[in-house]
């Protein structure tokens, strides 16, 4: 097991051993906690009652943060003619075709979203398997299939984030950066606490949010009080 900097005890010190905190008090600890001396990430964990398997309770969905993700989003786009035009002018890293399909089947994934037009999602199915798993296929839920090109990358790189159950029940996502106010970090955890809430399957009996945490990139975990987020 790595040895932990005398810096990241400190900050876990400062966590009180039990406690579950409110979200606002969260992500001030988590702010001050910060252990990167880089701009840290500031990244929200989750465990659902929910069981992933059954269709009828994978929860999946995007938000679009009200002050951004302190990120510029790298934004692929595979499209033609006039729709490959207006995704350059909206401002898309990479765009392409056959051409950029090809690219992405060898492997190449320097990227944080994808953005397909429909006539080209029967080729862009075959790359499931490589971005399937890094959560980066277009999906018509995430508005990433979509004929308004520019839109989608408008949003992207606004702040517009994608979250996804994983198989354990976990759902993971960003909610800005450390130099962030207090302020701004718990209002953009509010707004994707309000969709997460929203998307609660019909199924799921009992707490749905049955566990959270808020961190930076390389900091400890504060817990947050599931019975503060959680719908009923």
């Amino acid at each position: 097991m790595a040895k932990r900097s005398k810096a990241y005890k400190a900050a876990v010190a400062k966590i009180e051993e039990g406690k579950f905190y409110t979200p606002a008090e969260a992500v001030a600890l988590a702010k001050e906690t910060s252990s990167a001396k880089t701009d840290a990430t500031v990244e929200v964990a989750m465990r659902l009652s929910v069981d992933p398997r059954k269709a009828d309770q994978m929860v999946r969905g995007t938000v679009n943060l009200p002050n951004g993700t302190g990120k510029t989003a790298r934004v692929v786009v595979i499209a033609a003619g006039d729709k490959a035009a207006a995704a350059e002018a909206a401002g898309a890293d990479f765009v392409g075709s056959d051409d950029l399909i090809a690219k992405i089947a060898g492997g190449w994934t320097d990227f944080d979203a994808a953005v397909a037009t429909p006539d080209m999602m029967g080729k862009v199915g075959r790359l499931g398997k490589i971005l399937g798993p890094r959560n980066l296929m277009p999906n018509p839920k995430t508005g990433t299939v979509t004929m308004d090109v520019a839109k989608a990358v408008g949003d992207i790189k606004g702040g517009k984030i994608d979250f996804r159950v994983d198989r354990n029940s976990n759902l993971h996502f960003i909610i800005g950066k450390a130099s962030f106010s207090a302020e701004q970090l718990q209002q953009n955890f509010e707004a994707a606490l309000e969709e997460i809430n929203r998307l609660k399957p019909s199924s799921s009996k009992g707490r749905y949010i049955t566990k959270v945490t808020v961190a930076t990139t390389f900091g400890p975990g504060v817990p947050v009080d599931p019975a503060q987020v959680s719908a009923k």
